[in-house]
């Protein structure tokens, strides 16, 4: 049987992005079959802005992606900041520049998923996933939400918790909190749930 690869595509400034799409590679590459890699978007910003935005040093083992190695997966995990309820302008400027895929539509039939990272409860938890949903679409992808597979951990009231049925997400508030437990779990369960489904797909 074929490996399935699932391409985890993630922009994190401040890490909190970072540390639940190593999560979700976790979790696909839980699935027998399947391979998972995690790759970063390139950097817009300079590194003067970045320094005075005290962003910390992107992780060494993790390279950039170019929009043509995105033909090599099966599946998708997209991973994003929110800014202003949108996906970073970093990941808008990496989906412009797959415009060569779109005309030719080389990406269609193509499972993917999202997740992403807000500063706090109207940051754009939904707003966020329903706002990156359309760069899916126009590339002819299929967009795989969770719905409440994910069962009691959907529900949870008692803490507070990022994500919603259209993926996993987390709360960075000013930057000082990190995903929790809860948040990480889901983020695993996603990148295996997608995973099974691209594998099935593929074979």
């Amino acid at each position: 049987m074929a490996t399935t690869k699932i391409y985890i595509v993630y922009y994190s400034l401040h890490k909190h992005v970072e540390i639940m799409a190593r999560e979700i590679q976790r979790g696909a590459s839980a699935v027998e079959g399947v391979e998972a890699t995690l790759w970063m978007v390139p950097e817009t910003l300079s590194d003067v802005i970045l320094q005075k935005m005290k962003a910390p040093s992107k992780p060494e083992d993790v390279p950039e992606i170019k929009p043509e190695q995105l033909l090599e997966a099966d599946g998708f995990l997209f991973g994003f900041p929110s800014r202003f309820g949108v996906m970073a302008a970093q990941c808008k400027a990496f989906f412009d520049a797959t415009h060569e895929l779109g005309a030719t539509q080389a990406l269609a039939g193509k499972p993917a998923g999202i997740f992403w990272s807000t500063g706090f409860f109207g940051g754009g938890q939904e707003l966020t996933a329903l706002t990156a949903i359309t760069q899916l679409a126009h590339h002819g992808m299929i967009f795989v939400p969770l719905g409440y597979t994910f069962g009691s951990g959907m529900l949870e009231m008692n803490e507070v918790k990022g994500g919603s049925p259209y993926g996993a997400g987390t709360y960075a508030a000013d930057g000082s909190r990190q995903p929790t437990e809860l948040e990480l779990q889901q983020a695993f369960y996603q990148g295996k749930y997608l995973a099974e489904i691209a594998k099935k797909l593929k074979n």
